[in-house]
């Protein structure tokens, strides 16, 4: 089962820590085809007056491993991510269909792919040693027993085979215009074919979406220590 932003979130406590924490999403960045796809979709949405995350200004993007970490990390997950992004060649994206979760978030469908669980499960394996491991689970993964090993070793329920990509378009939309959308996007499903052209990491707002970029990186393949990887 799908978890929105919002329950994530809650997964992440503001601690009271000896130095400041924040929530870092660290985020594959598409290309124009994929986000010009979210685009008319926030059109149709907006037309029946409900205002997606693109129409606030929001980048569009999909999440690769969401959690918490010190901020004094952030130059040491900077230097990690850049070397990730060095050593990764474009990739295809392809966008196939809308999905809406009990509670009313709406996602655009990205169909997994080798390469790009590939990617997340890179990028996870080298920012989690630099997370805030004193991140509890909450109470409501009671629920969700299978996740838990996840989250305790990785601070995100959402990682390895637990991985789902989309992008967000909506959170807890309370519109009743809402349903009869999903039905015609259903009927005639939203597609593109595109690409991941960068990693990107910025800090996020309670519903995943980034409020402030630290740093964008194009993939390269082109590194001289890509041996490791």
């Amino acid at each position: 089962m799908r978890l929105p932003a919002s329950i994530l979130l809650a997964a992440l406590p503001v601690a009271v820590h000896a130095q400041q924490a924040e929530s870092y999403n660290i985020y594959a960045i598409p290309s124009r085809p994929v986000v010009e796809a979210v685009a008319k979709v926030s059109d149709t949405l907006a037309e029946a007056g409900m205002t997606s995350f693109h129409r606030q200004g929001h980048a569009v993007h999909a999440t690769l491993y969401l959690t918490r970490y010190p901020t004094s990390a952030e130059s040491a997950l900077k230097a990690a991510v850049a070397r990730i992004a060095r050593c990764q060649a474009p990739f295809a994206m392809q966008v196939n269909g809308i999905e809406v979760t009990p509670s009313n978030w709406l996602f655009l469908h990205v169909e997994p792919s080798p390469a790009l669980q590939r990617l997340a499960d890179t990028v996870t394996l080298a920012a989690e040693p630099l997370r805030d491991h004193s991140v509890q689970a909450p109470a409501w993964m009671a629920a969700y027993p299978d996740k838990l090993p996840a989250f305790q070793r990785y601070g995100s329920p959402n990682v390895f085979m637990q991985y789902q990509p989309h992008l967000s378009l909506l959170a807890d939309e309370k519109s009743p215009k809402l349903a009869a959308f999903v039905a015609a996007a259903q009927a005639q499903p939203p597609q593109a074919s595109g690409e991941v052209t960068g990693i990107g990491i910025g800090v996020t707002d309670a519903n995943g979406q980034i409020v402030r970029t630290l740093a964008e990186y194009p993939l390269q393949a082109a590194g001289k220590d890509c041996a490791s990887l």
